[in-house]
């Protein structure tokens, strides 16, 4: 049985429902990338399964137990989540925002150890923002401010970190650099990585478990090489394409045909037959 899993659940915001009966399972130890349209519901499960929606039915299980069930404190210590847009407060430094990733280790009696010195150190240098530790936050390039919430987010050294569309705002090559050091989290110390991605390239080359959502439901599941499919993506993005081996990697390297983007519903809806039944 995994540590993180949707069991299901019926989640949406107010009267919008976006997900009805929605099951998945998070696989220990593995790097799972989730896409998707725009509006198909991928940060709305991230949401789900980090405890920020109560679903309407079913339920969100971590460690066994309901995840409504645990304090909060207690989450923050097994689960740790990178919002899609995060605020932070005004004339706070670098080093005090990633310090902030410890709050869920203090006690009463504890508030600063060596331990949360460390952790801090090892997150500022790992998302290469050391250099930044005095300046305030407010002041950085929306890439500069991005690394920074990563590092808060490995400051909390939880098993299992979720992300939401982490490589927004950054560059080609620190979105690179930052999904490296993400795959080398999980391979290095075991870390259950989550995240939301919109670039199917990339999610096809860091991916372990790759979920592919359309319309709040889950159509695909498994090892990029067998969830990517040119039936599959056209039907999901309406794109036609090629799927050629990634020379680097030789995982799938979605190729989209030159001006031939394809997003005719009746066409999507012949192919919708594809897409019914989860790989797994």
């Amino acid at each position: 049985m995994t540590r993180l899993r949707a069991e299901n659940i019926t989640v949406g915001y107010q009267r919008r429902t976006v997900s009805t009966g929605l099951d998945l399972e998070i696989p220990d130890g593995r790097f799972t990338v989730i896409v998707g349209p725009n509006a198909c519901g991928k940060s709305t499960l991230l949401r789900a399964l980090a405890r920020l929606l109560t679903p309407a039915a079913g339920q969100v299980v971590l460690d066994g137990k309901a995840i409504h069930a645990y304090p909060a404190k207690e989450v923050a210590r097994r689960l740790g989540l990178l919002p899609q847009s995060s605020v932070a407060p005004e004339g706070i430094s670098v080093a005090e925002l990633v310090a902030r990733g410890r709050f869920p280790h203090q006690r009463l009696l504890q508030q600063w150890s060596r331990e949360d010195e460390a952790a801090v150190v090892a997150a500022m240098a790992a998302t290469g923002v050391a250099d930044l530790s005095g300046e305030p936050v407010d002041t950085l390039s929306g890439g500069q401010r991005q690394r920074v919430w990563v590092a808060m987010v490995l400051a909390q050294q939880t098993p299992i970190v979720l992300l939401d569309e982490p490589t927004t705002f950054l560059d080609i090559a620190h979105q690179v650099e930052l999904l490296e050091l993400c795959l080398r989290l999980n391979r290095e110390q075991n870390t259950t990585m989550v995240a939301v991605l919109h670039d199917l390239n990339h999610a096809c080359r860091y991916a372990d478990h790759l979920v592919l959502m359309k319309n709040g439901r889950v159509v695909a599941e498994g090892e990029p090489g067998r969830v990517v499919t040119a039936e599959r993506i056209e039907a999901v993005f309406g794109l036609r394409c090629l799927i050629i081996p990634d020379p680097e990697t030789r995982t799938p390297l979605v190729i989209p045909r030159a001006g031939d983007l394809h997003r005719t519903p009746a066409s999507a809806e012949r192919t919708h037959e594809n897409v019914q039944q989860p790989v797994r």
